[in-house]
C-alpha cells in the first residue's frame, strides 16, 4: 500500500473576504475530489483571505500511480483561474 501527500499552496489574489475564499476553495477541492477520486482539505491559513494550503491525499497499491495522479493535480492546480499555485510538495509514504 502506498499513500500519497500533496501539500499545495495557492494564493487566491481576487478574494475580498472569507466568503470568497472559502467559495473558490470549496470548488476547487470539490473537482479535485471527483475527478481524482483523492481526499482534499484546507490544512492552514485558514483565517487569511488571499492564502490557502490544501493538503491532497491518495492510496493505492502502485506508486508510481500514486506519484503520476499527484502531478496531474499539480498541472490542473497550474492552469486553475481562480486560484494561483505558490508551491506545493508531493511525498510518497
Amino acid at each position: 500500500m502506498v499513500v500519497g501527500v500533496l501539500t499545495v499552496r495557492l494564493a487566491i489574489y481576487e478574494a475580498e473576504s472569507l466568503k470568497d475564499k472559502r467559495r473558490v476553495i470549496k470548488s476547487v477541492k470539490d473537482r479535485l475530489a471527483h475527478r481524482f477520486n483523492v481526499s482534499v482539505a484546507e490544512v492552514d491559513d485558514l483565517d487569511s483571505w488571499q492564502r490557502a494550503e490544501l493538503g491532497v491525499a491518495m492510496v493505492a497499491n502502485d506508486g508510481r500511480f500514486v506519484e503520476s495522479c499527484l502531478h496531474k493535480i499539480v498541472d490542473v492546480l497550474r492552469g486553475e483561474r481562480s486560484a494561483s499555485l505558490v508551491d506545493y510538495h508531493v511525498e510518497l509514504l
